[in-house]
């Protein structure tokens, strides 16, 4: 199989498994199909999600698709995102939903590798970093406030999304935090899915003082070790721009991007 083939094969995979959202919603979360859109009602804002192709609604009924899904979050009071791949069609999703108040954030490079390339012994570590699985909820708030740090927003949310996580499936999402002298420096997470071929590694927040020390490699490691245990064949991730390249170097392909597109209201 060629390379062209193999990420082919591989983005087939992720349409056909990996466009949906967790089988089983967290509590306090409901899931409401409007036709081809998925929308998900209850989180710490709205979020909306689909089939490639939208179910084959194009011009004026996408328009109308768009905007219900903008009003029925802007009569709550909350903002949305509407989740787009670099993939979809059709080609100008992204146009209509700007012109329906919508506004992209960062985009996001979607890779897959092989557990069994990544399935090895932890690499070194700094002598004062060790790793640990939490699920304590006074360590799920650290997570916050770290991610919180990292990104410079408040992210506090995270908390209450992996206690929900744990609550409705505790086997399915495992949580790993890298700890300095009782300090939280870095956090990831895996979720598991049953019925499909894919891990999703999520989070890999790392202080900015202690990058570039094997610490998110470490975490990759360690949650492809544990995928290996749940005989899932891939990892996925949803890659920054700061990530992507070091994923791609322990030998991630690149299938396609994803970009959040989001509605707040004016307040």
């Amino acid at each position: 199989m060629t390379d062209t083939d193999n990420t082919a094969a591989l983005l087939a995979a992720y349409d056909a498994q990996m466009r949906a959202v967790q089988p089983v919603p967290a509590p306090g979360i409901t899931y409401e199909h409007d036709g081809p859109a998925l929308r998900v009602v209850g989180q710490h804002r709205g979020f909306v999600t689909g089939p490639r192709d939208w179910g084959g609604v194009r011009g004026p009924e996408l328009d109308a698709l768009i905007a219900r899904q903008r009003d029925f979050f802007a009569a709550r009071g909350e903002a949305v995102e509407w989740k787009t791949r670099g993939h979809d069609e059709p080609a100008d999703l992204p146009d209509r939903l700007r012109a329906a108040g919508f506004v992209p954030e960062p985009r996001e490079t979607v890779v897959i590798a092989l557990v069994e390339d990544l399935a090895v012994p932890t690499p070194g570590l700094p002598p004062e970093v060790t790793l640990r699985r939490v699920t304590a909820d006074a360590d799920l708030d650290r997570i916050a406030a770290l991610e919180t740090a990292v990104w410079g927003e408040d992210m506090t949310w995270i908390a209450g999304y992996l206690r929900g996580r744990l609550a409705v499936d505790p086997d399915g999402t495992e949580i790993y935090v890298a700890e300095a002298a009782g300090e939280v420096v870095s956090a990831a997470w895996v979720a598991f899915r049953p019925g499909t071929d894919f891990a999703m590694l999520l989070g890999g927040s790392t202080l900015a003082e202690w990058r570039g020390r094997g610490i998110y490699r470490a975490l990759v490691a360690l949650r492809a070790t544990r995928a290996a245990t749940r005989n899932a064949p891939y990892l996925l991730v949803e890659a920054s721009d700061d990530s992507a390249p070091i994923l791609k170097r322990l030998g991630f392909t690149a299938v396609t991007t994803t970009t959040p597109y989001v509605w707040a209201p004016a307040h």
